[in-house]
């Protein structure tokens, strides 16, 4: 569709300046966790000019509580609304969702940045703040392309429900509450920051907490006791082991470049209560990476299994067990075919504008990918502008370059994937429709 894309190029070229200033905007607007709802008044406003249909609610913890998958750190969401927009379709055309996040984590040590960390600082074709690459850039790539298809005219057949959630860094609760208010697709793309790699393929993750026991004595006689941390030193090479056989068993070629697919990472060690005495009790708390094919039960089966042969290495855990629980966040795993048509169009597209093949991997972290796919039943693919490299560290930037070409590819992979209401410059879109969209009811 070279006349279409001509059309978008162009529109993106003139609107260069409203995107990078309405990037810039958001990013000056802090959204850390329970402090959303100032850049999501910015994301409404602009959603209300572009005359889209909004929803805007604080998700209801006491019914996300009920949800097998649901985790916060926080049991209410007062100041940290959901906000969707519905770009209504004509009808007889796929529907699509676009979901972004507008929390972001902390700043952490302000004298590691350059410049204040809300600055929106551009230096070099980059932009520098918390969150813009992670992922208010791609948010703001979603808003341009759905902007680029109504200033130009085009109608899609299908409903196109853009979503700027809350809490996906403290485990999905946003898309969560988004999902179980009603909101389905026939697929979902979410911007993170992918370097503008595709991911069809998202790794899950879930927190652990191992309680390693061992016998007090006193620490002139310590040969009277068993160390805990000696002994979790143990438990630590035997999960390690777990990670090596579990990494082996993975050959998708996505994962090629990846050296750890499914890391489990040890993150928190606490033990021993005074220097003079041997330590009865360790607690280790870590991430245990899940494969995007596997279920989140099957890798917990995994790991208590293992725990379990521990007393073939030392016979103190045959009497004396490690305690193993899950707690906190969780991201659920999520994978979609490499040949669904989502992808067929997004990989067409990006060629056309990039000139090039897209690089094409599985992605090395946990999305709210897994929540529409599994949850949802709305299967996502990832592929955003943001730098993966610099997401959560100091300097934060995104390459604002990234951010228009992003928005170009998929205002023409919209075009692809929902259906173009009429024939318009020669061209002729295949309608497949299956879902109407409508408001969300209310939690």
């Amino acid at each position: 569709m070279p006349d279409i894309q001509k059309r978008i190029n162009q529109w993106i070229k003139d609107h260069r300046e409203e995107g990078t200033n309405l990037l810039q905007k958001m990013v000056q607007a802090p959204s850390t966790q329970g402090n959303e709802a100032g850049a999501q008044a910015i994301v409404a406003q602009k959603l209300q000019e572009m005359g889209l249909q909004i929803d805007s609610w604080e998700p209801d913890g006491s019914e996300l509580k009920k949800h097998s998958y649901f985790y916060s750190p926080r049991s209410e969401f007062s100041n940290s609304p959901n906000v969707v927009g519905i770009m209504k379709g004509t009808g007889g055309g796929r529907s699509i969702i676009l979901n972004g996040h507008i929390d972001v984590v902390p700043d952490g040590d302000r004298d590691q940045w350059d410049d204040d960390p809300y600055s929106g600082a551009i230096k070099n074709g980059r932009m520098f703040g918390r969150g813009v690459t992670d992922m208010k850039g791609g948010n703001v790539s979603l808003i341009l392309a759905m902007q680029a298809l109504k200033e130009n005219g085009i109608q899609l057949k299908g409903d196109v429900i853009f979503q700027s959630v809350i809490e996906e860094e403290s485990g999905g609760a946003g898309t969560l509450a988004a999902v179980l208010r009603g909101y389905k697709a026939d697929a979902a793309l979410i911007p993170e920051p992918t370097n503008m790699r595709i991911f069809p393929k998202q790794q899950g993750s879930m927190w652990f907490r191992i309680h390693v026991k061992g016998r007090s004595a006193h620490g002139g006689t310590r040969y009277e006791g068993v160390s805990a941390i000696e002994k979790s030193m143990t438990v630590i090479n035997h999960i390690r082991a777990l990670e090596e056989k579990r990494n082996a068993r993975i050959s998708d070629p996505l994962y090629q470049n990846t050296p750890i697919p499914i890391p489990i990472n040890l993150g928190v060690i606490e033990g021993g209560n005074w220097p003079s005495s041997v330590p009865d009790l360790v607690k280790v708390e870590g991430r245990m990476g899940v494969a995007p094919e596997e279920t989140m039960e099957q890798a917990k089966d995994e790991m208590a299994a293992w725990l379990l042969q521990l007393e073939e290495a030392d016979q103190w855990f045959k009497e004396n067990p490690p305690e193993l629980e899950w707690f906190g966040a969780r991201w659920v795993p999520g994978s979609i075919d490499v040949e669904h048509e989502l992808m067929n169009a997004l990989v067409h597209q990006y060629r056309q504008v990039a000139g090039q093949d897209p690089v094409i991997e599985a992605s090395p972290w946990g999305t709210d990918g897994g929540l529409l796919t599994h949850v949802g039943e709305t299967p996502a693919i990832v592929f955003g502008p943001g730098v993966t490299e610099v997401a959560h560290y100091p300097n934060e930037y995104i390459l604002l370059d990234n951010v228009f070409s992003t928005a170009e590819i998929i205002a023409l992979t919209l075009i692809q994937w929902c259906g173009m209401e009429t024939e318009q410059d020669g061209v002729t879109q295949t309608q497949s429709g299956k879902r109407e969209t409508v408001l969300g009811n209310g939690n």
